[in-house]
């Protein structure tokens, strides 16, 4: 068949995706150095599996499972509870490490980053696979950590190339080679790519990346959405995405989940893990200066089913004191005594910018203004002093019954260096090394 359908063309662009292995069991095995190679999970405070390593996953663990059944088919699987605080720091510095070589860095995810390199050849006097080894590299022998590099003409090639060998690996599609890396890749393993358009690309026939690359504009203009026909162009090598560099800030939800353990049934402490999830989603609202106008409430079950209810505010609002009531009313809907729960969340959603909401003619504009003060100082507090410093009253009961975390908590969380206080920790991990 006939390819010239794809750039041939080898470098109109170049974008680096690079992506951590088992990036949180990588990260403890970095502080933990007698820990390499061995069947190693985190998630130990959940329940559930968080991250396995290589290690355990060629023994039959995967993400998500609770941890009998890891424990089950991996007999002398090390569980270690979630260290986000160190983990966050490693994250950090391997974003650093790649901005060294480009400044244009999008941080994806907590272990993703997309880098475009492209007119950095004569700067650094190396080709483009040889700039992706030269960061490769670097975050490797700086951060004891795997990561997995990917290299084409466009984000979604690049992405397809950083999961085609993995672990450690480094996978080069050029313009002219498109075809070949599309062949046999499934449609639905393409990014982008969700459930239902995967069924609908199926009833058309089309089973790999490579049909769907092939068909005409013509078809793809008339049976598609624009966020699909844009991965249609990416997948052609025609770029789409730019690598943005800039924080993100436009949100059209914001969610905030917490499993705790052991499960509770207790109503008290069921709001209270509630109530923090709100404090923390509108937190990240104000951040942003947006606030919700439609809130969904979720209480998930012990065996993992999930409740949830949304509701409608009369004015938007990031204000936890605000939301309080219309919090009990989701939660009383919800609530079913006598049930284990194991984590509750919220998802802010209809989100507006803050400053553009309007008052009612019948509202208590003097108590709306005296809100906006509290929480202005309150942020303030956080900022110095660490997140929740203040606190609604009804979420009290996690500072004095827990946050519900199963095991020893890490060692980090249980070490005070000097100039630290619990709520808030200078931006070092600490490695374990036999001296």
């Amino acid at each position: 068949m006939n390819d010239d359908i794809f750039s041939l063309h080898s470098w109109p662009r170049a974008v680096l995706h690079i992506d951590g292995d088992a990036f949180f069991t990588s990260c403890e095995e970095a502080i933990h150095p007698h820990l390499k190679g061995k069947p190693l999970i985190t998630g130990g405070e959940r329940g559930i599996v968080a991250c396995a390593s290589y290690a355990a996953k060629r023994r039959g663990v995967t993400r998500g499972v609770p941890l009998h059944e890891a424990k089950r088919c991996c007999p002398g699987l090390i569980v270690l509870p979630s260290d986000y605080e160190t983990y966050s720091l490693f994250s950090t510095r391997m974003f650093a490490i790649i901005r060294r070589f480009t400044p244009q860095v999008e941080e994806y995810s907590i272990d993703e980053a997309f880098a475009d390199l492209t007119g950095l050849r004569r700067s650094l006097h190396s080709s483009y696979p040889q700039i992706a080894h030269m960061i490769k590299n670097a975050v490797e022998q700086e951060l004891g950590i795997g990561v997995t590099v990917g290299l084409s003409i466009t984000k979604v090639l690049a992405k397809i190339a950083s999961k085609h060998r993995k672990p450690n690996g480094f996978t080069l599609i050029p313009g002219r080679d498109i075809s070949h890396y599309l062949r046999d890749l499934p449609v639905a393993s393409v990014w982008g790519i969700g459930h239902a358009t995967n069924h609908h690309l199926a009833k058309l026939g089309i089973r790999t990346a490579l049909d769907f690359a092939r068909l005409s504009e013509s078809t793809v203009r008339r049976r598609f959405v624009k966020p699909i026909r844009e991965i249609w162009s990416e997948l052609r090598g025609i770029a789409v995405y730019a690598v943005s560099s800039a924080e993100k800030a436009v949100y059209t939800s914001i969610s905030k989940i917490k499993t705790f353990a052991p499960p509770r049934c207790d109503a008290a402490y069921l709001f209270a893990q509630l109530l923090r999830n709100c404090e923390s989603a509108c937190i990240k609202a104000r951040r942003y200066s947006l606030a919700p106008r439609k809130i969904v409430v979720l209480l998930k079950r012990n065996n993992f089913a999930i409740d949830s209810v949304e509701t409608r505010l009369s004015r938007p609002s990031a204000y936890p004191l605000e939301l309080t009531v219309c919090l009990r009313n989701c939660f009383d809907a919800l609530y079913r005594p006598h049930v284990l729960y194991r984590a509750t969340g919220i998802i802010l959603t209809d989100l507006h910018d803050d400053s553009q909401v309007q008052y009612s003619l019948f509202e208590d504009t003097l108590r709306v203004d005296h809100t906006e003060h509290l929480y202005d100082a309150a942020d303030r507090l956080a900022s110095k002093y660490g997140k929740h410093t203040v606190h609604l009253g009804s979420s009290h009961l996690i500072e004095s019954q827990g946050k519900g975390k199963r095991g020893k908590p890490t060692a980090r969380e249980e070490t005070t260096l000097m100039g630290e206080s619990k709520r808030r920790h200078l931006n070092l991990p600490l490695f374990h090394i036999d001296v």
